[in-house]
């Protein structure tokens, strides 16, 4: 049986952790906000451009000049995964399901006699993909120390991304991120960059890609902006769900955390009132029984 000061010990150890458990769900819940509110205002934009993005592949699929940041290589061979996790933890399973699904992908390409890498962005991600994959490693980036995520770094990774499929670094890349649904569910999504995706059906019925665009003064000029400018995009977007996401899932995983603090402690409680009431009644008989035998 522990002593009465090992239970003192230990209940005031838990009630600290409560405490930090419960002030970082209120920091949490306080960025959240924020993050959210940054995530559902992106998604439009994203969301349009990248159906534009796909009916203009799918009308230039047949053009041997078309862009190849439009339309790919023609080959599937090389993939690359961006995978967007969150640069710290106490988040549940937030970054170990993104990590998961990552790896199930990268196995699976390789299964079909494909190649794959990993790029990682997020200070978790790089460690996890580190210790078992880090001879498929494309490179990392992370955002420690910075309050948010601006554009200007998803224009970064974007122009990374670039440089390595212009020197024939890959054919596919593919984005990889935690889609923020509500507080309490995360979904693990996939957003192909290069090449654009075919154009889904519109409510009519019929293609996406069917709608034909009028470009002036020329197609090339302008997509030589357009294209790098979407992969941004779309990196950007997935940074804000993935943040907004992250906060979420932080807030869920500290409200249980402080939970569970306060059932242990009421459990310790009653244990340390159970030893200290046998302890005393244990000293009474002592009394007792010496007062008998004088």
């Amino acid at each position: 049986m522990p002593s009465l000061k090992s239970l003192r010990n230990r209940i005031s150890s838990v009630k600290s952790t409560q405490k930090i458990t419960k002030a970082m769900k209120m920091v949490a819940a306080a960025k959240l906000r924020r993050a959210q509110s940054q995530a559902e205002a992106a998604r439009p934009y994203a969301t349009r451009m990248a159906a534009m993005m796909s009916a203009l592949a799918q009308g230039a699929s047949s053009n041997p000049n078309a862009p190849k940041l439009l339309v790919g290589t023609g080959s599937d061979k090389r993939h690359l995964i961006v995978a967007v996790t969150a640069d710290r933890g106490l988040a549940g399973p937030f970054n170990a399901s993104l990590v998961r699904a990552a790896r199930t992908k990268v196995r699976a390409l390789e299964t079909e006699g494909k190649t794959a890498q990993v790029f990682a962005v997020g200070r978790k991600g790089r460690d996890s993909f580190r210790r078992d994959m880090s001879d498929r490693m494309f490179g990392d980036i992370n955002f420690v120390g910075k309050k948010s995520v601006a554009f200007a770094e998803a224009e970064a990774i974007a122009q990374r991304i670039i440089a390595a499929f212009d020197d024939g670094g890959f054919d596919v890349c593919t984005l990889v991120f935690n889609r923020f649904v509500s507080i309490m569910v995360q979904q693990v999504a996939e957003t192909p960059l290069i090449p654009a995706a075919a154009g889904p059906a519109n409510d009519n019925g019929a293609e996406s890609g069917a709608n034909e665009y009028e470009i002036e003064p020329d197609d090339g000029s302008l997509l030589d902006r357009l294209l790098p400018r979407n992969l941004a995009v779309q990196i950007y977007a997935a940074l804000l769900e993935s943040n907004a996401g992250f906060y979420a899932s932080q807030m869920t995983a500290m409200d249980n955390a402080t939970r569970n603090a306060g059932d242990m402690i009421n459990r310790l409680t009653m244990n340390y009132n159970r030893t200290r009431q046998a302890n005393i009644t244990r000293e009474l008989i002592e009394i007792i029984s010496g007062a008998e035998a004088l």
